[in-house]
């Protein structure tokens, strides 16, 4: 995968500038450090830079079809691609080189913007059809790849990342209100909110034709559980625990495929182990390198998981250790490469890790997410099967109500968000405050609330966790970016679209058994997975926050959480801010990060995100 970036001018055919290209594309030159490549025509300008992972001699792009009729930019893999290419040339399709991504080009030509029903990867693309002057651009299935875009000055702007979006003079800088609640509220942001205001992230499943000075954003994808009324709630277990091991089998088999090594990343959990499992199943005779983070502290370290699954695929493996005081340091690389700021400090950590790869001279990996939201594997899939509906008080009548507006009909997730509500909204200022009725993110559904109506509890928890906290969060600021940061491509079988096909038939009943989360991925990985690691209790990755970063006593931290900054920013409540630093000092005060928000480090980052970004007070 790459970095991909461009301008096209809604109206007229003005030149676009070629410096400008290239400094968009140089400002994520980690994301392709081994080549970059132009096309430029009036009225158009696209620009790219390389990782080259797959056809490493010829594979740079632009790339454009036989006639260069169209012309194509795309970051990413198109894991299909040899059926795909072998049914088009039956088709009569010719090909100039053995990278991927050309297949999309052929598609195009073939079925239009029906290409996208054909594709298995993961992808953020740019196609130009110069004869209709349309332009193409497309986000894989479930959001791995990023892409992002706005209109600014009669031009459609767009790029991988957001600093090559602001790297155009006639982009503004200010911060949406409502992708900040939306931090605070839910997991992370939700496309199409950034906290850029009018700089959009186009919706996984989703995709963009630009012609005739129109903007139209199109569904082609979308998890679709099936009503409770259609559930085969008759099927076999075994006949699940098949078709799930043949549907991973074959996802891992895709993501193995390149022309430079592939390595794993590995934490000790059930989903990387069962990863590593495979791969070892798949090619045994081969010895990869896997890749874990251990922490000094006891109550988080997992090395000895890690080391027992490293030991039972006879990897080469690497573990990096450590500590809050590290995190402190990497706190503005993980904000400048996230674009947001975060709720958790993890990142740090993920970036550590992706270091370690790149050290070993790796540009793939393998990792396990993306099974916690498929197989019912957090705690509120359980907490589900008990949670109390009597409850006939105003307060729950008001959170009722508020379930509605977000999700359609009452359900609960993550949190009571009537009494949340004010909780927040203590935090913010009282100029801020003043417009929070406009800004509140549970004013309207995040969701196409259609996916749950009628939908069994654990598909609508999938479905929410999917959508909030999967796509723009935890593949976007802890997956992709956190990887490219050192140019590393991590590649995630369990997203797999025929994966997620087979998910979505598995009966509930199957996901959550007798209380227990995960349980049919559990049964299918005995085959490949020590009982230790399957048998051994949920463990969040997680990392010290706020409070251990308080008590280092750093000067540059206390100046972001100062009283005297806080309240020039004007974003937030310096009174609180100060009351929160008190209580997150005193002796003993931890934060449990399953169930409690870390409100400090959502300041800190936020103030972080301001300074790098130069984004204006308020």
């Amino acid at each position: 995968m790459c970095g991909i970036a461009g301008i096209y001018h809604l109206s007229g055919e003005q030149l676009v500038e070629r410096a400008l290209l290239q400094t968009m594309v140089d400002s994520f030159a980690y994301r392709g450090p081994d080549d970059d490549g132009f096309y430029l025509e009036p009225g158009l300008g696209l620009g790219f830079r390389r990782l080259a992972i797959i056809d490493l001699n010829s594979g740079n792009q632009p790339i454009s079809n036989e006639d260069d009729s169209l012309v194509l930019i795309c970051n990413g893999e198109i894991y299909n691609y040899r059926e795909l290419k072998a049914d088009l040339i039956k088709l009569g399709h010719r090909f100039k080189t053995a990278c991927d991504i050309e297949v999309i080009l052929h598609l195009y030509e073939q079925y239009g913007v029906e290409l996208l029903q054909h594709l298995n990867g993961q992808f953020a693309f740019a196609l130009y059809d110069k004869r209709k002057k349309r332009l193409m651009l497309a986000r894989d299935h479930v959001g791995i790849a990023p892409l992002f875009y706005t209109v600014a000055g009669q031009r459609f702007i767009f790029g991988s990342e957001i600093k090559a979006i602001l790297k155009d003079p006639a982009v503004e800088r200010s911060v949406d209100l409502t992708g900040l609640d939306q931090i605070f509220t839910f997991p992370g942001l939700v496309s199409p909110r950034t906290l850029f205001k009018n700089i959009h992230a186009l919706k996984p499943g989703h995709f963009i034709l630009v012609e005739q000075g129109d903007v139209k954003v199109k569904e082609y994808w979308d998890l679709n559980y099936p009503m409770q009324s259609e559930l085969d709630n008759k099927v076999s277990e075994q006949d699940c625990i098949d078709r799930l091991d043949e549907a991973l089998k074959k996802a891992v088999n895709y993501r193995l495929h390149a022309d430079v090594p592939v390595g794993f990343y590995l934490s000790g959990g059930l989903d990387s182990s069962l990863i590593a499992g495979l791969i070892h199943e798949l090619s045994p005779e081969k010895q990869r390198h896997s890749f874990s983070i251990g922490f000094h502290e006891k109550a988080i370290d997992e090395r000895h998981y890690q080391q027992l699954m490293a030991a039972q695929v006879n990897s080469i493996h690497h573990e990096t250790v450590f500590d809050s005081e590290h995190i402190a340091e990497r706190l503005q690389e993980m904000i400048f490469h996230a674009e947001t700021p975060l709720k958790e400090s993890y990142n740090s950590c993920s970036l550590a890790l992706s270091a370690l790869v790149k050290q070993q001279g790796l540009k793939v990996v393998l990792t396990g997410e993306g099974a916690d939201e498929l197989f019912a594997g957090y705690v509120g899939y359980r907490l589900d099967q008990n949670r109390d509906q009597d409850d006939f008080s105003l307060e729950a009548m008001l959170e009722t109500q508020l379930q509605e507006e977000c999700w359609g009909e009452p359900f609960f997730y993550e949190k009571n968000y009537h009494e949340f509500k004010n909780t927040k909204r203590a935090l913010y200022s009282s100029a801020v405050l003043d417009q929070a009725d406009e800004f509140e993110c549970t004013r309207h559904a995040p969701v196409d609330i259609s996916k749950l109506q009628g939908r069994h509890p654990i598909h609508k928890r999938s479905y929410l966790d999917f959508k909030l906290r999967l796509s723009d969060h935890l593949l976007a600021d802890h997956g992709d970016r956190v990887a490219y940061a050192n140019s590393v491509e991590a590649r995630y079988p369990f997203l797999d679209i025929d994966v997620i096909a087979c998910a979505r038939t598995i009966p509930p009943h199957l996901l959550v058994n007798n209380m227990q989360e995960k349980y049919i991925l559990k049964q299918m990985a005995r085959s490949y997975v020590p009982d230790a690691v399957i048998n051994r209790p949920k463990f969040s990755f997680v990392a010290p926050g706020s409070p251990n970063l308080l008590r280092q006593n750093n000067e540059w931290l206390e100046d972001l959480l100062s009283y005297e900054r806080i309240k020039r920013q004007g974003y937030f409540n310096p009174d609180v801010i100060e009351r929160l630093k008190k209580t997150y000092r005193a002796d003993g005060f931890s934060i449990n990060q399953t169930f409690d928000d870390d409100w400090l480090l959502m300041v800190l980052t936020f103030n972080i995100w301001l300074e790098i970004f130069g984004l204006p007070e308020f």
